[in-house]
C-alpha cells in the first residue's frame, strides 16, 4: 500500500453517489491530494454499492447520505451487519450534528460535509480510514491464523487419539504375551513388535512436539536433576538396542561432573535418546561413545555432550540441512532406514531453548560427531564426581515391585480390547474388575451400587465414547453425590486438559497408551492392601526413609528426633528448592512430610512439581489449617497431618508404611 520511494499512499476508493456533478467534484479533490494516489470506482445506487463492497476490493468507501428516495444509512447498516470491514466515510450536503452522531453510531469511520472535500480535513479523514482499514485487515488475519491454529490443534488432538488408542492395544498385549508362558517360542518376534510399536509412539510424540515448537507452546520445566541417574536411565535403555545391533555403547565423563543440574530432565533425556539412537541406527559396525564434560563460556559453565559413532557419515554438502524438519539423513545415502526426520530438528530446537547450541562434524564412511551444550544452571558450588554407571541397589524398589491390592474397579471404555487389557492388569494387582461399554451403562451400574449402599473403589473413565462421553458421564456421577475416585483415560493430553478435567470432577488423568507402571501407580494410590508376606519380611529388614520439608528449623529437628526414635531414617529440607534437590539425589522416599507454608513456593504448586517429576512418591501434607489442601487435590497426596504433630500420630503413620 505504501510506496517506500515516493511515500505516496495508494488507495482503491469506492464512491456511492447519484449526482454526476458531485462525482466529478469528488474525483477532482482526490486527484489534488498530494500524498495519495487514488483509484476511484463510481456507482450510483445502494444495490451496486453493497455488491461492490461485498467483493472486498476497496480500501475506503465514500458514501453519499442522500441517494434518491433512500439514505446512505441503509447501506451503512447492511454493510456492518454483513461483516464488511471496509471503512465508510459518510458525505452530506449540509452539516447535521444529529446525522453525524447517527452515522458514527451505525459504524461509519467519519462524517464529512461535501464542502470540506477541499480542506485538509478530507486528507486526514482518508488517512485515518486507510489506517483503520490496515488495522482491520491485520485483525482479520490474526483471527484467521488463530482459527487455523485451533483447527490444527483439533486435528492433532484427534490424530493423537486415533493413533494412541490402537497403540495401547499393540503395546499392552505384546507386553502381556512376553510376561506369560504361552508364547515362549515367539518372544523374538514379540520383541520386534514391541520395539516397533514404541518407535511408532516416539514418532507420534515427535510430531506433536514439533507442532508445539512451531506454535511456540512448548514450555520447559526446570528442576534440580540428578545427572548420574538420568545418564544411567538412558544407558540402561539404549545399551540393549546397541548390543542387539552388534555395537558397543559407552558413556563416560572427561572430568568430574556436578551431581545436580537445573534443567528440564525430560527434554534433556529426549535429546540424548534422539542423538544416541540416531547414531545406533546409522552405524553398522563399531561403537557409539558419549563423552561429557563442563567448559567455561563467558561468565558461567556449560555442560557439553559429544556423541561419536563409527557409522556411515554425512556428506559435507548436507550438514547444514540435517537439523531442518522432515529432512532424513538417509535420503542422501540410502533408503534402508526409517524415520520421519523430526528427531534432529526437535533436538536442535530444544538445545537452543536450553541455552546451548549443537554442531556436527562428519566424514562419509568414517562416522559422525555430534556436539551440543546446555545451560545446567548455577553449578559453581555443586559437589562433583566421576561418572559411574553401575546399577545401585535400591531398597525402595522392593516396596513397589509386587502388588496385592483389594477393592473393586469399574472400567468404562467402548473398546473391548482395551477393556480386557486394563482389566487384566488390575486383576493381576489383586483387585476385582467390572466393565461398562459406555457412559449410560456406567451410570446405571453406579446407581445400582448406590441403591445397595455400595460403591466402586476406583473408576477408570475413557473420555471418548459414543453417546454420553466420559466428561458428561463424570459430571452426572458427581451430581448423584458419588464421592469416590474417578480417573480419566485420554490420548489428548494438551496443555490445560488436566486442570479442565479436575474442575469437572476427575481425580486424575492417565494418558494413552496406558502403561502397566502408570496404572499400578494409580492403583496403589486408591486401593487398599499391601505387598506379599515374603516382601513384608524383606521390607522389615530395611529402614524407612522419610523426607521432612519444613522451613521452621526447630519444628523440623523435633520431627526428625521423633521419627528417628521410631526407627525411621530422616532427611530434612527447609525450602521447596531444597526439597527438589533432595528428590533429585534420592529419587524416592517412603513418605514426604510436606509443610504447606514454605517461603519460596506455594504448597499446592510444590505438590504438582513433585507429582510431575517424581510421581512414585507419596506426600503427607503438614499444615496448621485443616482445609489447606484436600487429599483429592493430587494423586500423590495420601493424607494430612495437623500441627502440632504428636509422636502418636507419627507412630500411626510409620505403622501404615510398614
Amino acid at each position: 500500500m505504501i510506496n517506500s520511494l515516493l511515500m505516496v499512499v495508494q488507495a482503491k476508493i469506492l464512491l456511492v453517489e447519484d449526482d454526476e456533478d458531485d462525482y466529478i467534484l469528488t474525483r477532482s479533490h482526490l486527484d489534488e491530494l498530494p500524498a495519495f494516489e487514488c483509484k476511484l470506482t463510481w456507482v450510483t445506487n445502494l444495490t451496486e454499492g453493497l455488491q461492490k463492497l461485498a467483493e472486498g476490493n476497496f480500501d475506503i468507501c465514500l458514501l453519499d447520505y442522500q441517494l434518491g428516495a433512500e439514505t446512505g444509512l441503509a447501506l451503512l447498516k447492511q454493510a456492518i451487519d454483513t461483516g464488511i470491514s471496509t471503512p465508510i466515510i459518510m458525505l452530506t450536503g449540509q452539516p447535521d450534528k444529529q446525522l453525524d452522531l447517527q452515522a458514527l453510531e451505525y459504524g461509519a469511520a467519519d462524517f464529512l460535509v461535501k464542502g470540506e472535500l477541499g480542506d485538509a480535513r478530507f486528507a486526514r479523514a482518508i488517512r485515518y480510514a486507510l489506517s483503520r482499514r490496515e488495522f482491520e485487515l491485520e485483525r482479520l488475519n490474526r483471527l484467521r491464523l488463530e482459527a487455523d491454529n485451533r483447527s490444527k490443534d483439533r486435528f492433532l488432538a484427534h490424530l493423537s487419539h486415533e493413533l494412541r488408542t490402537p497403540l495401547s492395544s499393540i503395546l499392552g498385549y505384546t507386553e502381556l504375551l512376553l510376561e506369560s508362558d504361552s508364547a515362549v517360542d515367539a518372544r523374538p518376534e514379540l520383541n520386534i513388535i514391541l520395539n516397533n510399536g514404541k518407535h511408532l509412539l516416539s514418532l507420534l510424540n515427535d510430531i506433536l512436539d514439533l507442532s508445539k515448537i512451531t506454535a511456540d507452546k512448548l514450555e520447559l520445566r526446570l528442576e534440580p536433576t540428578n545427572l548420574r541417574h538420568l545418564l544411567l536411565d538412558i544407558y540402561t535403555l539404549l545399551k540393549v538396542t546397541a548390543t542387539d545391533n552388534g555395537l558397543e555403547l559407552t558413556i563416560r565423563s572427561m572430568a568430574a561432573l556436578p551431581e545436580l543440574i537445573t534443567v528440564d530432565g525430560t527434554r534433556l533425556r529426549q535429546i540424548l535418546i534422539n542423538l544416541i539412537y540416531n547414531a545406533i541406527k546409522f552405524t553398522d559396525t563399531g561403537s557409539i561413545t558419549v563423552d561429557i564434560w563442563t567448559e567455561q563460556v563467558e561468565d558461567r559453565e556449560q555442560l557439553v555432550f559429544q556423541i561419536t559413532d563409527t557409522g556411515v557419515g554425512i556428506p559435507a554438502a548436507q550438514l547444514d540441512d540435517i537439523f531442518a524438519p522432515f529432512t532424513q539423513i538417509e535420503d542422501f545415502l540410502t533408503r534402508k532406514k526409517g524415520g520421519a526426520g523430526l528427531g534432529l530438528a526437535i533436538s536442535a530446537e530444544l538445545i537452543q531453548r536450553m541455552g546451548g547450541q549443537i554442531k556436527v562434524d562428519s566424514e562419509v564412511g568414517k562416522g559422525s560427531i555430534f556436539t551440543f551444550s546446555i545451560d545446567p544452571g548455577n553449578i559453581a558450588n555443586i559437589p562433583r564426581r566421576q561418572l559411574s554407571l553401575e546399577q545401585p541397589a535400591s531398597f525402595s524398589n522392593s516396596r513397589q515391585n509386587k502388588l496385592a491390592l483389594e477393592g473393586t474397579v469399574l472400567i468404562v471404555d467402548d473398546l473391548p480390547d482395551l477393556q480386557k487389557l486394563t482389566g487384566y492388569w488390575v486383576q493381576s494387582a489383586g483387585a476385582s474388575v467390572e466393565y461398562a461399554k459406555d457412559g449410560a451403562e456406567a451410570l446405571a451400574m453406579i446407581k445400582q451400587k448406590m441403591t445397595a449402599n455400595s460403591y466402586y473403589d476406583l473408576i477408570f473413565m475413557d473420555l471418548h465414547m459414543p453417546g454420553i462421553d466420559g466428561r458428561e458421564t463424570t459430571i452426572a456421577i458427581r451430581k448423584m453425590g458419588y464421592q469416590y475416585p474417578i480417573v480419566a483415560l485420554t490420548a489428548a493430553m494438551a496443555k490445560g486438559v488436566r486442570q479442565q478435567l479436575t474442575a469437572i470432577g476427575f481425580n486424575d488423568v492417565l494418558a494413552k497408551p496406558v502403561t502397566k507402571h502408570l496404572l499400578y501407580r494409580m492403583l496403589r494410590q486408591h486401593l487398599a492392601g499391601g505387598t506379599s508376606t515374603a516382601e513384608n519380611n524383606n521390607i522389615a529388614d530395611t529402614p524407612l526413609h522419610f523426607l521432612v520439608v519444613e522451613d521452621d528449623l526447630e519444628a523440623a529437628e523435633l520431627m526428625q528426633i521423633l521419627l528417628e526414635s521410631l526407627g525411621v531414617k530422616t532427611t530434612l529440607a527447609h525450602s521447596a528448592e531444597h526439597c527438589m534437590r533432595e528428590l533429585a539425589l534420592s529419587q524416592h522416599f517412603d513418605r514426604i512430610l510436606l509443610d504447606l507454608g514454605l517461603p519460596d513456593c506455594d504448597g499446592a504448586q510444590l505438590v504438582r512439581r513433585i507429582e510431575q517429576s517424581y510421581p512414585d512418591n507419596i506426600i503427607i501434607v503438614v499444615s496448621g489449617n485443616e482445609y489447606a489442601v484436600p487429599v483429592s487435590a493430587s494423586n500423590i497426596v495420601q493424607q494430612s497431618l495437623l500441627k502440632p504433630i504428636s509422636k502418636q500420630a507419627l507412630s500411626r503413620l510409620v505403622s501404615m508404611c510398614r
